[in-house]
């Protein structure tokens, strides 16, 4: 494996956090954009997984587009995953406990 297949996963992830953050932000209140949220992150990385397949194909160690949008898809769900590890870490003590 190539050094440079292994910085599409973070790189899709972070790309995926940055554009979450922005509609959200732009969004606001939205219940139902807010429980959508781990569904458009999965879909909006296996899209940077069809395009990373096709524009940069040294990027993404997949074989086929199945499999890129399996680690685009993937990639994405990190990056809900990541901005719930920094939510609950920096909601601390806001409850009484630290």
């Amino acid at each position: 494996m190539e050094y440079l297949e292994l910085i599409s996963v973070p790189a899709i992830a972070t790309i995926v956090y940055w554009i979450m953050n922005l509609i959200k932000y732009a969004v606001k209140d939205n219940e139902i954009f807010k429980r959508l949220i781990p569904l458009l992150s999965a879909l909006l990385g296996a899209v940077l997984g069809i395009i990373a397949f096709y524009a940069v194909p040294s990027i993404i160690p997949a074989p086929n587009v199945c499999i890129a949008i399996l680690i685009g898809g993937a990639s994405g769900l990190t990056a809900t995953g990541t901005n719930q590890i920094i939510k609950q870490l920096s909601k601390g003590g806001e409850d009484g406990k630290k």
